[in-house]
């Protein structure tokens, strides 16, 4: 049975670590770099980027986890976890584990009261509609040309993928439906 972790520093941990119970899969918290030898996989959480970048640094973990990611660990990032992968951020110097050819606006949407529900079909994922929770998100302005563009939403783009690398605007954690989840456990 395949286990995929969740990185553990802030953020919707305990909602990931259910819908991966929920689909069949061993979840794991991924809090030190002696966790990755028992995963297959890992779900950076939505949270606050600036918040789960510091710890990252602060745990000596961003330079492992990047190396990990660029020999093959399947990776998924909702929200806070897209602007971790983004190699560039709009407005801001900084970037973290940059690792996915996008450029991404943080908190692009606006403030918490900006929040909004909407439903999308993303055809590689699901041949259903998916509820998608979006919550202060960001969105991809740009991604390179071997970015596979997932969903659009208001002409922006809110899900991708590069390679081993699958990144979400929205929080499919906080739905009923297990498709994304379910998508990410086939990347593994």
């Amino acid at each position: 049975m395949k286990t995929i972790g969740v990185l553990s520093m802030q953020g919707a941990v305990s909602e990931h670590l259910q819908k991966l119970q929920q689909v069949g899969v061993n979840a794991k918290r991924v809090r030190t770099q002696d966790d990755f030898s028992q995963i297959d996989g890992l779900i950076i959480p939505g949270g606050e980027s600036t918040a789960i970048g510091k710890l990252l640094d602060d745990f000596n973990m961003t330079d492992f986890i990047r190396e990990q990611i660029k020999n093959g660990l399947p990776v998924w990032g909702t929200c806070a976890g897209m602007i971790l992968l983004a190699k560039n951020i709009s407005n801001q110097e900084k970037t973290y584990l940059a690792t996915m050819d996008i450029t991404v606006q943080r908190n692009a949407y606006g403030s918490q009261l900006n929040s909004f529900v909407t439903e999308e079909k993303i055809t590689q994922i699901s041949p259903n509609k998916l509820p998608l929770i979006f919550i202060r998100a960001p969105y991809i302005e740009s991604a390179d040309t071997d970015v596979n563009i997932l969903a659009v939403v208001d002409n922006n783009i809110v899900a991708a993928q590069q390679n081993n690398m699958l990144v979400t605007s929205f929080h499919p954690e906080l739905t009923d439906n297990n498709d994304v989840h379910l998508y990410f456990k086939s990347m593994c």
